[in-house]
């Protein structure tokens, strides 16, 4: 089976990308989860650029790697410039890598407007910097820069910068798409040429300015090349790095060779780590999630169609390319106003609730009149449990709110105060309550909560940790319809607890609207609480009772 050795620069080229900032600390977090996903390689930085990388590769020499190599990148020495007297030179060497990678020119463009220098006293830098560190003990890879635009300007003058690379020793020429503008074939055509004049081993560093980073580095592969640059999450500069999440499960899932073989790029296994592995990159760097990546996003196995769940339901290939679990990531159902009783009875599945046909199909019918009056339940999945639950015969509420009033006031220093006053029946009684809060939405939750607490003492542990609104038809004005989500989670420590919910409400009213979502809350938030009970809500009065009692034989999974 072919090896491809995989060469990450998440740390180096991925924080060129905007909105990327990585401390040390965070690049050594992230060198150690490469590490343990079994990458050849791991670009920790340039360090003659700045302190922090020099600092990150004094720490790296002081741990201990299990697959990957750690490299220092850095460029070819100065024109006019010995190798062995250039200071960023002098540094690669210092940094103590294995292996160094250097870029160089392939391209007369940049030879003459960029380094302003002869051609042949850039192919004297090239040869001269790799025979150096070579000379030094250390295993050079060579980034031939613009290698493609280079090629197809003058094939003959980009030959000699890797001819160069060979004599001073690099063990990889990798040719670089640095503008990321080629197309696949032209990348496949261009490393066939290049693979049959030098008879040296050949890797491809692709950028996705032309949307094609990841098919250029597939193509590079089945023209032959055996070593792939990319970034986790495809992060980098412009458009961004070809993304190791989809080339990986491409070279290990994939037939990308002609012969049918299947190409090797991690360690047996390591394939499934990679969705945790995209997400813990995405989490450090404090980046905003992509749903749709291939592979790895939170929607690349979700499913909203009710023809393909449906579908699905009879067979899982229906309409997923591969299984989820090979990648680490799992099929999801979404359920909305395009949904069918399919989609109902699979999200009951997932969340271990029981629904009949019956009850699926009234679900639906709920579904699609809610969300023409401006719901939308994709993000509020506790909220569509509760429907379920609701619709099944059998089914006890914890409470029901019968009436609510809110009041605001105002002062003249600017300072705001919220009233609300709940009658809630719990337990065959019916109780009137009152709290304040800052603003309307906390008042009334303090409220619903205070007259629930005596017969569910276990509401203390739900918190609602985050409050979205969004304006659905703003030309109405104050008449517009609010949709409200809230964010909820059990426990003492709910901010990191695993047991997390949403749920979502909609009116012309905001406080109607957030009743709504505060009531699914607390209600699924009971039923949470019943399941780290052993499907048992503790308290002694009638409520509990009539709940226990009528409890399904599964409690809702969290979500």
């Amino acid at each position: 089976m072919p090896k491809i050795q995989i060469y990450d620069t998440t740390l180096r080229d991925g924080t060129q990308g905007e909105g990327v900032s990585l401390s040390c600390d965070d690049k050594l977090r992230i060198a150690r989860k490469l590490d343990e996903l079994g990458v050849d390689f791991i670009e920790g930085g340039w360090p003659g650029s700045n302190p922090k990388d020099a600092e990150f590769f004094e720490r790296a020499k002081q741990q201990t790697w299990k697959h990957a190599t750690i490299t220092a990148f850095g460029s070819t020495c100065r024109t006019d410039v010995a190798a062995k007297d250039d200071t960023n030179v002098q540094a690669l060497l210092a940094s103590g890598t294995e292996v160094c990678t250097i870029f160089g020119k392939s391209w007369m463009l940049q030879v003459t407007d960029v380094l302003r220098t002869t051609a042949e006293e850039n192919l004297r830098i090239i040869e001269e910097t790799i025979q150096h560190l070579v000379t030094q003990g250390r295993r050079v890879i060579y980034d031939a820069e613009h290698f493609f635009d280079g090629y197809r300007a003058d094939a003959d003058y980009a030959l000699q910068t890797l001819r160069a690379a060979i004599r001073g020793g690099a063990e990889t020429l990798v040719l670089c798409d640095t503008n990321g503008g080629s197309l696949p074939w032209q990348v496949d055509s261009i490393i066939r040429d290049v693979i049959q004049k030098t008879n040296h081993p050949v890797g491809v560093h692709t950028h996705d300015d032309a949307g094609c980073g990841v098919a250029n580095a597939l193509a590079a592969v089945r023209a032959g090349a055996r070593h792939v640059q990319g970034t986790i999450n495809g992060i980098g500069e412009r458009c961004g790095n070809a993304n190791l999440c989809a080339i990986l499960p491409a070279l290990e899932l994939k037939q990308v060779m002609d012969s049918g073989d299947t190409l090797h790029s991690l360690p047996q296994g390591s394939l499934e780590h990679l969705t945790a592995t995209a997400r813990f990159v995405t989490e450090v760097a404090n980046l905003t999630p992509n749903r749709q990546m291939a592979y790895v996003g939170r929607s690349a196995f979700a499913h909203k169609g009710g023809v393909h769940v449906a579908a699905m339901r009879r067979n899982a290939d229906a309409y997923q390319h591969i299984d989820p679990q090979l990648v680490g990531n799992e099929m999801r159902v979404v359920v909305s106003e395009l949904s069918g009783r399919g989609n109902v009875l699979s999200k009951a599945e997932e969340l271990e609730i029981d629904a009949s046909p019956d009850v699926a199909r009234q679900v639906v019918e709920d579904i699609k009149s809610l969300e023409a009056m401006g719901y939308s339940f994709e993000a509020a999945e506790a909220s569509i449990a509760m429907m379920v639950r609701r619709r099944n015969p059998d089914y006890q509420a914890p409470f029901r709110v019968l009436d609510y009033k809110v009041t605001v006031s105002g002062k003249e220093d600017g300072s705001t105060l919220a009233e609300a006053v709940v009658k809630v029946a719990v337990g065959g009684a019916q109780l009137h309550t009152a709290a304040e809060g800052d603003g309307p939405v906390e008042a009334l939750d303090r409220a619903l909560r205070k007259a629930i607490r005596p017969e569910f003492p276990h509401v203390r542990e739900i918190h609602l940790t985050d409050y979205k609104v969004r304006i659905l038809n703003s030309a109405a004005g104050t008449g517009a319809v609010t949709r409200v989500l809230i964010d909820s989670a059990s426990g003492p420590h709910s901010a990191s607890s695993p047991h997390k919910w949403s749920t979502v409400g909609a009116s012309d009213n905001i406080i109607t609207a957030s009743c709504t979502a505060l009531i699914d809350s607390l209600e699924y938030g009971l039923f949470i609480t019943a399941e780290s009970n052993g499907n048992r809500i503790e308290g002694t009065g009638q409520a509990v009772h009539e709940m226990n009692s009528a409890f399904p034989e599964h409690s809702p999974k969290t979500q």
